[in-house]
């Protein structure tokens, strides 16, 4: 997951759909937002920023700002820490060294899980991927021939 900011040279409300439309086409993108003040587009997802850009750069003056990962809202585990102490030390040991075991089971699961995962089929992906970037493609195609119909009229 990426984060990144763009600046763009937009001048009104229509220009600023406009370009949400745009980019939202893109595959890969979890959220979009716009400041129309600085005149900045924030884009979160997979999504490669260069094709967003050259996406934008079609209709508008398009500069990447910042490019960087995804900042996850913290934890407050000051409040967590606050209860436990005043239950009394020797529950709270009792609680971590459980909660240490529950971790270390936790961890060897998600580490058998990785290890039965097959490795991904690199011609699935691309396929998946020229999908993704033309929907409208067949994939199959069927042409009878002139042979295989004995009703077909054939002037020899």
């Amino acid at each position: 997951m990426k984060k990144f900011v763009l600046k763009l040279d937009l001048h009104d409300d229509k220009d600023k759909q406009k370009a949400l439309k745009t980019v939202s086409t893109l595959s890969g993108i979890d959220a979009i937002s716009m400041d129309m003040k600085g005149k900045k587009l924030t884009v979160i997802g997979t999504v490669d920023p260069v094709s967003v850009v050259s996406k934008l750069r079609k209709y508008w003056q398009t500069d990447i700002v910042a490019v960087g990962p995804v900042k996850e809202p913290e934890k407050k585990e000051d409040s967590k820490k606050a209860e436990g102490k005043k239950e009394g030390g020797k529950k709270e040991d009792q609680k971590k060294e459980e909660g240490k075991k529950e971790e270390g089971k936790k961890e060897e699961k998600k580490e058998d899980e990785k290890k039965k995962e097959p490795p991904p089929d690199p011609v699935l992906e691309w396929s998946r991927a020229y999908r993704a970037y033309n929907p409208y493609m067949t994939t199959q195609y069927y042409a009878p021939s002139m042979e295989e119909n004995p009703n077909a009229c054939v002037i020899c």
